[in-house]
């Protein structure tokens, strides 16, 4: 059974604290939207469907409490709400998308129900559509990923099996549920054609350590962890077949923000010859970003880089630069991109987004 980074039931909303794994599984109640935005923010769900799903749920159980005179008073309220949880992680699309799609629906629906307390629930149910269909996507996601990969020479090659790398976490933990790069990882396991999975540790905040590589004991996948700066020697060493990353954002032309870190790994597979996988739902393709240079990139605390756990790890009065994304240029994504409706190239998903699917 997949984990759950998310339990919503009864209007309740629960969030697995991330910022506590691998030690202890503790899940806690977001009640308000200002709940849901420090969730965000502090990187107590992280990931960027997560983040969207989070969001909106928070929203859906805000709303709850709230009554309403004037319909007018609902739109206003869900479009101040949905403009604040925006900005707690500005680097990930998704978010934004979402709330742009729940405000124009609302909208919509408010010109057909003048009720307000109907309007209200039926928002709340759009956002519950939300969730359900997250997982969805994510287990197409890695059914279309899984028979790309193994129906891909460069991938197979004369084996029956692949070793696979991926990078930060992209599972059951940074999604509603089953993931998107492992995701796919997870398909390809349980077809039986994973030989073994390396993570890497994804420093400053070792998403791939703690959340990740806890993924996959979980799933009881053959997996290692390596060392973010081991990976080029690893593509070296071994017959690494794919690496296969998520995606916080994808530009119009195919450049991808993701998880630090990212584009070296991209630089190295196209040097050894590895084919290089982005697996993400539609909902992060932003159409209106032209390039990656237009993706704004997230800075974090110094904190986080010169510590671990509150203990100092760096010399004392050193500066630090700590972006929590990069930016790989679509010229590296030589696998392609992996959404829920099949494996695509940036000129497929441009017509793709332009003529529907």
């Amino acid at each position: 059974m997949s984990l759950e980074s998310i339990r919503f039931k009864n209007g309740k909303l629960h969030i697995l604290d991330q910022l506590q794994l691998p030690k202890k599984t503790v899940y806690e109640e977001i009640k308000t939207v200002e709940d849901g935005w420090n969730a965000i923010k502090s990187m107590k769900v992280r990931g960027a469907p997560a983040i969207a799903m989070v969001g909106c749920l928070s929203l859906a159980v805000d709303l709850e409490n709230q009554s309403f005179e004037l319909t007018d008073d609902v739109l206003n309220y869900v479009e101040k709400k949905l403009e604040y949880l925006i900005t707690a992680r500005p680097t990930a699309v998704n978010m934004m998308k979402t709330a742009n799609e729940l405000l124009d629906y609302s909208k919509h629906l408010a010109l057909e129900m003048p009720e307000t307390e109907s309007l209200k629930r039926t928002i709340i149910e759009r956002i519950e559509y939300f969730l359900k269909k997250d997982i969805k996507d994510n287990e197409s996601i890695g059914e279309h990923g899984s028979k790309h990969i193994m129906n891909n020479p460069k991938c197979v090659k004369n084996e029956e099996k692949v070793n696979v790398l991926t990078h930060c976490n992209t599972g059951s933990l940074a999604t509603a549920g089953y993931g998107t790069a492992l995701g796919v990882i997870r398909s390809l396991h349980t077809k039986g054609f994973v030989e073994h999975a390396y993570c890497t540790e994804t420093r400053p905040y070792n998403q791939g350590a703690r959340l990740t590589a806890y993924e996959l004991i979980h799933e009881k996948i053959p997996a290692t962890l390596i060392a973010d700066s081991m990976a080029a020697l690893l593509m070296k060493s071994k017959p690494i077949s794919a690496v296969i990353v998520g995606a916080d954002r994808v530009a119009r032309n195919g450049d991808t923000a993701n998880k630090i870190g990212t584009y070296q790994l991209a630089v190295a597979a196209k040097y050894h010859d590895i084919p290089f996988y982005v697996a993400a739902p539609f909902s992060s393709i932003d159409h209106d970003t032209e390039h990656g240079d237009h993706i704004e990139i997230e800075h974090r605390p110094p904190e986080e880089l010169l510590s671990i756990h509150g203990v100092q790890i760096a010399a004392e009065g050193i500066g630090c630069w700590n972006p929590s994304f990069d930016v790989t240029p679509y010229e590296l994504l030589t696998g392609g991109i992996i959404t829920e409706h099949g494996v695509f190239n940036k000129e497929e998903i441009l017509e793709k987004l332009t003529n529907g699917y």
